[in-house]
């Protein structure tokens, strides 16, 4: 299935609908978040794609029951089939994950479904930058879909823990998704040690996104993760992390577009860092592996 959906095709797919042309559903989920502003839902009041779900990442694409996990753990399947359900989805719906941040907080929707056995689950190009720039019409206010039916069958994308994130650089290849700062120890404005995980190779999630917040192409994603040891034959290991396993998803999208399967250390950076018996790295370690 495509990864990405262009704003003329998902209007395209809306007026369908709306016009009762459409063979399938097309749901929008809106994941409005950032590190500095968690709580989207008033942006998402102030103008969204008409019909769009607001998502609450934190509260519905994490579990901050589970303890030592790192910022924000996976959900339980039952919790998030709860999610699901809440935002309307439907067994054989395509689902659309957008955001304003060029999709580094939808890919966590987008990994998350994928993740849950959704057939057909897509990121907006250029999310809401993207449908602005193509003139298309926001809406405002609240939504309440009517309830869904679909149910979350864990297992359809790879995971490590962080016994396997500590291993993975003998092997494979281990991305760091966050700012190059903090890779290098630079700076850390959330966690309690800076640094990276030993053997880990810096791949800010920003640096897959051209000016414009789209993904680049897949043979320019290519030769960038090529650089950094990946083989584009799937040969080699592959796995991402970040700093609480959000941006980490946009790696591991990046990736796929690439033509390359990756798996997510969803503990990432906050689970590592608060682990004292595990060894941090600072600077531009070369890379182990």
């Amino acid at each position: 299935m495509p990864i990405l959906i262009s704003a003329e095709e998902l209007a395209e797919r809306l007026d369908a609908e709306r016009d009762g042309r459409a063979a399938t559903r097309t749901v929008v989920l809106d994941v409005r978040w950032s590190l500095a502003q968690p709580d989207g839902s008033e942006a998402f009041g102030a103008g969204h794609i008409p019909g769009a779900v607001y998502v609450d990442l934190d509260a519905e694409l994490a579990d901050h029951d589970a303890v030592g996990e790192g910022r924000h753990p996976l959900p339980t399947e039952a919790a998030f089939t709860e999610a699901m359900r809440r935002w309307g989805l439907r067994d054989g719906d395509t689902v659309v994950a957008t955001d304003d941040l060029g999709n580094q907080s939808a890919a966590r929707a987008w990994w998350l479904l994928r993740h849950a056995g959704v057939a057909d689950v897509r990121m907006l190009d250029g999310a809401l930058g993207g449908w602005r720039a193509a003139g298309l019409p926001l809406e405002t206010g609240d939504a309440a879909p009517e309830p869904g039916d679909a149910t979350a069958h864990f297992g359809g994308m790879p995971v490590i823990d962080i016994d396997g994130a500590a291993a993975f650089a003998a092997s494979g290849v281990l991305l760091d998704a966050r700012a190059v700062e903090r890779y290098r120890g630079e700076v850390e404005p959330i966690d309690p040690r800076a640094g990276h995980i030993p053997g880990a190779r810096s791949a800010p999630s920003g640096g897959s996104l051209d000016e414009a917040g789209r993904f680049l192409p897949a043979d320019v994603l290519r030769d960038r993760f090529a650089a950094l040891g990946v083989a584009s034959d799937g040969s080699t290991p592959v796995a991402a992390y970040c700093g609480s396993g959000v941006t980490a998803a946009h790696a591991v999208a990046a990736l796929a577009i690439a033509g390359v399967d990756a798996a997510l250390y969803p503990g990432s950076w906050s689970q590592w860092s608060n682990d004292e018996s595990r060894p941090v790295a600072t600077g531009d370690e070369p890379p182990v592996g």
